[in-house]
């Protein structure tokens, strides 16, 4: 009988899916977690209390842990290994954001996290995935559409050209699952550091399209727009009613490629990512189904 998995971060969106997944599994978990509260019913009893910039509480959450999962920013990694046990192995997510050409608070504690876990020679996975979409309370694609509802003109950064890879969150759900289950059966022997990416890389602008396709929102006119104009326009999204703040960070990294090969993650994990638009298809369906009178007829 295997031991119970530590899981740090089980209220967050990835966090409670891949709780869900691993009982569905047959694993015992114990949450660990600043507010068990907010935790479902099933989920609550078992829980421990611990805060992530407390060593002591966290020690104490940690103190019998074999097999750590850890949703929370790559950030608290050091903090987790520090008071883990020497001989516990964990699987962290990190981000693709660790790549930016435009460092900032987010990147750079992904790769304190990383080289943390890479240099303490312990047992364990740090996953990093691109841009998630699909989770029950994720933001981006929704943030998207519910853009796009209102904009019938749509000012692309260089016209959208910029790559992107989304990665549906079932599948970073099974990749935690398999990593975790590579862990185990002694498969990981030492620190590993993995990209997992959607299947294959499209442009912002075929990003943009895929969405108001699953939505049904339509078709809707692109204005190339230079990057630099946005840049400098951008602080005004904050001051315009029904627009979401945009800063010239996300401008930027608007304009970098995110595409990455998925070899190393069909090959190590075992996992075929599920396409773009059949995630997006499963997305709006998800959402339709949990909005009020989704079922019923509409005023």
């Amino acid at each position: 009988m295997t031991s119970p998995v530590h899981l740090i971060g089980a209220n967050g969106r990835s966090g409670l899916a891949i709780a869900r997944a691993l009982i569905a599994e047959g694993e015992t978990i114990i949450p660990v977690i600043r507010a068990p509260e907010k935790l479902p019913d099933d989920l609550r009893a078992s829980a421990r209390v611990a805060v992530l910039e407390d060593s002591r509480t966290l020690a104490a959450a940690l103190t019998d842990a074999t097999r750590i999962v850890s949703t929370a920013h790559a950030r608290f990694i050091p903090a987790i290994l520090d008071a883990a046990p020497q001989t516990a192995c964990l699987i962290a997510l990190g981000s693709t954001r660790k790549f930016t050409r435009w460092p900032d608070a987010h990147g750079n504690g992904v790769l304190r996290g990383e080289t943390a876990l890479l240099d303490s020679g312990r047992r364990g996975m740090i996953l990093h995935p691109t841009m998630i979409y699909g989770a029950q309370g994720e933001d981006n694609v929704q943030r998207l559409a519910a853009l796009l509802r209102r904009l019938p003109v749509l000012p692309l950064p260089n016209g959208g050209r910029s790559l992107v890879q989304p990665i549906y969150q079932d599948d970073v759900t099974r990749a935690v699952v398999a990593a975790l289950a590579l862990a185990t059966s002694g498969q990981i022997t030492g620190p590993e550091s993995l990209v997992i990416a959607g299947p294959r890389a499209v442009s912002y602008r075929d990003f943009i399209k895929a969405i108001l396709m699953a939505a049904g929102l339509g078709k809707r006119v692109f204005l190339p727009v230079p990057g630099k104009v946005l840049e400098i326009l951008a602080p005004l999204s904050a001051r315009l009613p029904g627009l979401p703040s945009i800063g010239r960070a996300e401008i930027r990294r608007l304009l970098e490629d995110k595409a990455f090969p998925i070899t190393p993650m069909t090959t190590r994990l075992g996992i075929t990512p599920i396409a773009l638009e059949d995630g997006l298809a499963r997305l709006f369906v998800a959402s339709a189904d949990t909005t009020p009178l989704a079922n019923g007829p509409r005023p």
